[in-house]
């Protein structure tokens, strides 16, 4: 498995780059964000290690490019510890946020959770209406169109088709995608579902995303 580590302390990313190296992974490290974002395009790496705070270009803006052209696996890992800071790497598209200080073992954790994740092994595949989803091959269509989705989009629909009508609530949502509680003053979710429509249901007729007032959401060929 390899993991790209963007991180402009040089302690911190040697630290990283060492340790993970001990606990079997390739390892890259990028100094600053041009750089990271540069890496994570050129090479097709298992998952991706990124500060906030980077010269060239910042977290944020590598997350945000990265996640408009491929969805590799991302641990936000930053002394940003603010809830908001955690809310915004979350509705970017990071998989996890990992407050500094932090412990090496939690991480290493982190990362075996996510990357078993990644590798989705059930030979069901689930079929509404002209969507598609094949858990195999982490493949999603509608009218045999190719339909790209990052890791978190893919299981939130992965969530919805395996339940396909029944009203899930934000905080199963949310429990289930992101291993967070859900916060009314959060609207993670949200965001995930409106990005997920934009892809899922936008270019078609038939919409199959539903909200489900004073719940949450439902995925149905009925509305």
């Amino acid at each position: 498995m390899s993991i790209l580590v963007v991180e402009d302390d040089q302690k911190t990313g040697d630290y990283l780059k060492k340790g993970l190296s001990e606990s079997g992974y390739a390892v890259d490290l990028a100094r600053n964000g041009v750089d990271g974002l540069h890496m994570a395009r050129e090479q097709d790496y298992d998952l991706l290690i990124l500060d906030v705070m980077l010269p060239g270009k910042d977290g944020w803006q590598v997350m945000s490019e990265l996640r408009r052209e491929c969805d590799v696996p991302v641990i936000f890992l930053t002394a940003r510890d603010q809830v908001d800071d955690r809310i915004r790497g979350l509705q970017l598209g990071a998989d996890d946020y990992l407050i500094k200080p932090f412990s090496f073992t939690e991480l290493v954790l982190r990362i075996r959770t996510l990357l078993r994740r990644g590798v989705v092994r059930e030979s069901e595949t689930f079929q509404l209406a002209d969507l598609q989803l094949d858990p195999l091959r982490r493949k999603v269509t509608r009218q045999g169109i190719n339909i790209v989705l990052t890791n978190k989009e893919f299981m939130l629909l992965h969530l919805l088709v395996k339940r396909q009508g029944e009203a899930l609530s934000r905080a199963v949502i949310a429990s289930q995608v992101w291993d967070m509680n859900f916060d009314s003053d959060t609207n993670v979710v949200d965001v995930a579902v409106k990005r997920l429509r934009a892809k899922v249901d936008a270019p078609f007729d038939t919409k199959l995303i539903h909200t489900v007032r004073g719940i949450g959401y439902m995925f149905s060929e009925q509305p």
